[in-house]
């Protein structure tokens, strides 16, 4: 069974830092490009960042470029998002996927003072 658990989220102030994971179970995850997405309230939902296979290129939307870094564990079939400098605008529901092919269900992340 495939799954896609992300955790992480939380409440954090402006300027703080959260780092989410995702967990990849039932699928190849090492053959997968892996993304992350946000929706926010109202808004549709958006590209964050991605990372290939082999090599490990990076692709960042300009909203979170210097801010965010996007990584992965090919043994422990994990992604990760790490976020520094958050904004009130990154607030959203996150959510991490395999190409086109699989998402989880999210993890919600509040940047608020």
């Amino acid at each position: 069974q495939v799954q896609l658990v992300e955790s992480g989220g939380g409440l954090v102030q402006p300027g703080g830092s959260l780092r989410l994971s995702c967990a990849a179970s039932g699928f190849s995850f090492s053959s997968y490009v892996m993304y992350w997405f946000r929706q926010a309230p109202g808004k549709v939902r958006e590209f964050v960042a991605s990372i290939g296979t082999v090599p490990r290129i990076t692709n960042y939307a300009d909203s979170v470029k210097g801010r965010f870094t996007i990584s992965r564990g090919n043994v422990k079939n994990t992604l990760y998002l790490q976020m520094n400098s958050l904004k009130i605008e990154d607030t959203a529901v996150y959510y991490c996927a395999a190409e086109s092919r699989y998402s989880g269900r999210g993890t919600q992340v509040t940047v608020s003072s």
